[in-house]
């Protein structure tokens, strides 16, 4: 789709059909967005509903986009939920008078407007965002440390407003990318916020990161985020076994990198570790040990993964913890299956091995993952495109764990299916 031109002379409406661009640079009063309010707070496919809100004010660092897709990421279905952070209260105490939630982590589009003091990008560039957001302001940031450990950091169309399901979406302009030229919009749309994660998770903890040869343990690989990890593994000459729920998802993950699969559904000691002096502490042992034998088995070799990449959380770390290698990390960013975890200490402290939060990437990590998509050494994998009016629906399939294999978009702004590519 081609940018209306600047000196477009159609008249300056109050609001856009979606696709109907306005002239290039103008912004109009108000927007289409799909947005929660507490009131609707539950499934997803309820709480999130379209309505018509106005098109926010940027500051001098931060960049209107028009939106042309965005992705579907677990983060909005807790905010469908409002579990486990009711974010328009957390948002509300900080001062900010929204009594909505307009969501979306993953953006592709078109920069519409700028801030004062953005000289990186202009109106026109076509960009993806990645979901770093911290305040320009934060003495954390100006002090040259990674902002991702800044008080500040927030989760951009999670943590805050204006996201990637708004026609017109609200970010900071050094959230953006360069779109890969040879993607479409809907392929633009889905890969930024869970391949730069998978980027830090893997790149970002130095001596911890991965080299040729090594093996990383990818949990939930069929999913966005393991899909990504896999690839970037490759990409670095890594060995990626992958772990799935079940076997419709085996040849998915051997097609995105990895070198072989395990199907967790064939074990049964998930779960919280029993105790060590317990009776059921034995059975527990023996499963783990054969998962790590199934580990050696897809490598070939009596190899331990030197990074084991979780999110998973409670009915995995266990495992995890007592498979990793000599001097190796378990690094996490979420916990899908619980919060509450237990470890076998005795195998983390006298093998040395590191446990690592990962949370998000910073600027340099984003422009890094995203010269691999651009170069082709990592695919989006795209695996279901959506109507802007299905927001709801494909979080609620996410919700339920029905959703395809990869990543999902929706598309927003852009009309057609296959557009955007070059």
């Amino acid at each position: 789709m081609n940018s209306a031109s600047v000196s477009d002379s159609r008249p300056v409406r109050e609001i856009y059909d979606l696709g109907d661009q306005p002239p290039l640079g103008v912004v109009p009063e108000k927007m289409h967005a799909f947005c929660v309010r507490q009131e609707r707070f539950g499934e997803p496919k309820e709480a999130w509903q379209r309505e018509i809100i106005p098109v926010p004010n940027i500051g001098p660092k931060d960049v209107l986009v028009y939106t042309m897709a965005t992705g579907i990421n677990y983060n909005n279905v807790w905010a469908a939920l409002g579990y486990p952070v009711d974010v328009i209260a957390d948002r509300q105490k900080k001062g900010e008078p929204e009594d909505f939630h307009a969501g979306g982590s993953d953006c592709a589009g078109i920069v519409w407007a700028v801030g004062s003091e953005v000289t990186q990008i202009k109106v026109g560039d076509e960009v993806v965002v990645h979901s770093g957001w911290w305040a320009p302001d934060d003495p954390w940031v100006l002090t040259g440390k990674d902002p991702m450990l800044a008080p500040s950091t927030r989760i951009w169309g999670y943590q805050t407003n204006y996201g990637g399901y708004c026609q017109f979406t609200k970010a900071q302009s050094h959230q953006c990318q360069p779109k890969p030229a040879r993607l479409t919009w809907e392929e633009a749309a889905c890969y930024m916020l869970c391949a730069s994660t998978a980027y830090r998770m893997l790149m970002g903890w130095a001596p911890n990161v991965v080299e040729a040869d090594d093996a990383v343990l990818v949990w939930g690989a069929a999913g966005g985020l393991g899909s990504m990890a896999m690839q970037i593994v490759a990409a670095r000459g890594g060995k990626a076994v992958a772990v799935v729920s079940d076997e419709d998802k085996r040849q998915f993950c051997l097609d995105n990198g990895a070198v072989g699969v395990i199907n967790r559904s064939d074990f049964d000691h998930w779960g919280p570790m029993p105790d060590t002096t317990s009776k059921e502490w034995g059975a527990w042992m023996k499963g783990a040990r054969a998962f790590g034998k199934a580990i050696w088995d897809v490598l070939g070799e009596r190899k331990n993964p030197k990074i084991v990449f979780e999110h998973p959380g409670e009915s995995t770390l266990p495992t995890s913890g007592f498979v990793c290698d000599i001097g190796g990390m378990i690094v996490i960013c979420a916990g899908t299956t619980g919060y509450n975890v237990t470890l076998d200490l005795r195998y983390h402290w006298m093998m040395q091995k590191r446990f690592q939060g990962s949370h998000l990437a910073n600027d340099e990590q984003a422009a890094a993952l995203n010269e691999l998509v651009i170069s082709g050494a990592v695919d989006p994998c795209l695996s279901g495109t959506f109507s802007f009016d299905e927001i709801g629906c494909a979080h609620q399939l996410m919700h339920e764990n029905k959703h395809p294999h990869g990543n999902m978009a929706c598309l927003v702004n852009v009309t057609e299916l296959g557009t955007g590519a070059t």
